[in-house]
């Protein structure tokens, strides 16, 4: 099995309005309960390598604050987060590549050592390696 970029999991994160809504919805959906469930963030595993996170909005707004308002039709609905071997080098490739900068990569209070950026299509991209 090849890897992108090496990354161990990719995790798909959606901003939601309500965290505890989307939680039982997906715990519906998915018949799974969350790995993860804390204030701020719920994941659910999905297969082997996938990652489904949950954001709440309010969360996004204070983690990325030069992101576009998060209610507006313009802000990113959703994040890709791949867990990678070395973050600063993936995060400077995307630069390189027409990202733009939204963080650059620092340790985080959740354990993970991360850098975000923004894909041409406005879309967020975060390279991240565990503490």
């Amino acid at each position: 099995d090849r890897f992108v970029l090496g990354a161990e999991r990719a995790h798909f994160i959606l901003y939601v309005a309500d965290q505890e809504r989307s939680t039982r919805f997906y715990t519906m959906v998915l018949e799974s309960e969350p790995e993860l469930d804390v204030p701020g963030m719920t994941e659910f595993t999905v297969g082997t390598r996938a990652v489904l996170g949950l954001m709440p909005i309010e969360a996004i707004r204070r983690l990325l604050p030069l992101l576009p308002d998060p209610d507006s039709a313009a802000a990113p609905r959703a994040e890709l987060y791949l867990v990678v071997a070395d973050p600063v080098v993936a995060h400077q490739r995307a630069l390189e590549a027409g990202a733009r900068e939204l963080s650059p990569v620092m340790e985080r209070d959740w354990g993970h050592v991360v850098g975000y950026s923004l894909d041409p299509d406005g879309h967020v991209i975060a390279f991240a390696r565990r503490g």
